[in-house]
């Protein structure tokens, strides 16, 4: 089988410091066409399911002349396959090469990730020019990137409890500025 390195942004990446330097997001996400030049490809949401994930790094740009930055053998990477695709989480050892790649994350520099891959079963669509990844045999890596084939996920340095906080003050806001609104209105409308 060939070994096929898919790039794709990664979704709710997050860098979280007050638990060290975390990282999270998706790696892969399912259901999303990209378009590779020549073929456009998808993932479905069960190719996963039956694939060697038992060792899984992570690394940069798929380099292995750079340290690896985590990996689930030591527990430092952790990864789930949820409704949306391959979502992993990794507390990124203190290195010097990993405080770089977490700083660079935290600011949205890398905002990229990817994912080495072979495929046990696939389907095309001749008149799409679309190949559907069914099953994957192994994961090898999930790397941070410069440069992604997919263009559906992102990356970013964000606490999740941070943003989920202004998003409810964001809403208490907008509420409250509706009411207010509607109850100028009523003054108005009884003042005349």
């Amino acid at each position: 089988m060939e070994k096929a390195i898919k790039e794709i942004r990664l979704v709710d990446m997050r860098a979280s410091e007050d638990e060290g330097m975390v990282v999270e997001g998706y790696a892969a996400v399912f259901d999303s066409v990209t378009d590779l030049g020549w073929i456009k490809e998808v993932i479905d949401r069960h190719a996963f399911d039956n694939a060697d994930m038992s060792d899984i790094v992570m690394k940069y740009n798929h380099e292995n002349s750079v340290l690896p930055m985590a990996r689930t053998r030591g527990g430092s990477l952790q990864f789930n396959i949820d409704d949306h695709g391959l979502k992993i989480r990794a507390k990124l050892p203190e290195t010097s090469v990993n405080r770089d790649i977490y700083t660079l994350i935290r600011e949205g520099v890398l905002s990229k990730m990817s994912f080495a891959f072979t495929v046990k079963s696939e389907e095309y669509d001749y008149d799409t020019d679309t190949r559907k990844i069914l099953e994957f045999d192994k994961i090898f890596d999930v790397s941070v990137v410069d440069v992604p084939a997919y263009e559906t996920t992102e990356i970013y340095a964000r606490n999740k409890e941070q943003y989920e906080e202004e998003k409810r003050q964001y809403e208490e806001n907008k509420n409250e500025h509706k009411l207010n609104f509607e109850k100028e209105k009523v003054k108005l409308l009884l003042s005349l």
